[in-house]
Parts: structure tokens; C-alpha cells; sequence
């Protein structure tokens, strides 16, 4: 049913939450997983009120680049530990767009992703990258609230 499942990840705790769920999946399926972490741009409003969107300066980048990839690799390392075969990914650009993008180019069957649960003025305020993809994607997304650690 699942050949490749695409995990949009960010670090935090409650990211991963959603991994006990693709592992499961991915076990059952023999699917490939593809984790995803996004480096998005900075933005700075410029002087004429419009925003501007930009990158970190290059030692910044740089750097925020290299614990992606440590962080990524040794997420790839326990899943390989379970027998499960994963890829890693560090996109760049707005972070919606990016999963979008990523799923297309990894030929994804599954997004699969913890929301934040945020709602209210938080939601609208923060936005929210669980909405944002669910209205732009063409093929299924596995949500699951995660709780606030």
C-alpha cells in the first residue's frame, strides 16, 4: 500500500511523535521513509513595510545545516536499528512548500506529520504547517495531535 512515507520533522519532541506511528507502517509495508527537516527563511520587514524574506548569514546557515544533518542522520541510524530503510532530507525554502515539494520529488505515498494542535489566535498567529499542507497536497497525510511536552 506504502512504498515511501515523507516524516516532516523539526527537532522538538513533539515532532516525533508521530514516529512510533510511521515505524509501525513502515514495518508492516516494507515502505521506505523519507525524514524531512526544513531550514525556512528569515523574515525581516524592509523599509517600505513589505516583507522580505531572507537566509541566515552563511556561518549561521552553515551551521544550522550541519546539526540538521546529525539530527537527521541519527534518526536514519535508529530506524535502520529496526530494519526500517529511511533517507534524509534537509529542505530549504518556506516549509510548507518544501514538504509539497519534497513529497513530489520522493514520489511520497504518505505524508505522515504531528500537529501541534494549536488553535484560536495561536493558529492564526503561528499558522499552522498541518493546514498548509493538508489544502495543497494531492495524496494522503496521516496527522496526529501531539500533546504539549
Amino acid at each position: 500500500m506504502y512504498q515511501t512515507i515523507l516524516v516532516p520533522l523539526d527537532g522538538s519532541k513533539r515532532a516525533e511523535a508521530i514516529l512510533p506511528y510511521v515505524e509501525s507502517l513502515a514495518q508492516c509495508y516494507k515502505a521506505k521513509m523519507v525524514l524531512i527537516e526544513i531550514i525556512e527563511p528569515v523574515s525581516v520587514v524592509a523599509a517600505a513595510g513589505m516583507p522580505y524574506y531572507g537566509m541566515l548569514d552563511q556561518q549561521n546557515y552553515q551551521q544550522r545545516t550541519k546539526e540538521i544533518e546529525a539530527y537527521l542522520a541519527h534518526r536514519r541510524g535508529r530506524l535502520r536499528e529496526k530494519g526500517i530503510e529511511a533517507k534524509t532530507v534537509v529542505g530549504h525554502g518556506p516549509v510548507v512548500e518544501e514538504i509539497i515539494n519534497a513529497a513530489e520529488r520522493e514520489n511520497a505515498d504518505l505524508i505522515a506529520m504531528a500537529s501541534h494542535g494549536r488553535t484560536g489566535l495561536s493558529k492564526v498567529f503561528y499558522g499552522s504547517v498541518a493546514a498548509g499542507v493538508l489544502h495543497r497536497i494531492d495524496r494522503p497525510l496521516l496527522l496526529i495531535r501531539s500533546l504539549d511536552a
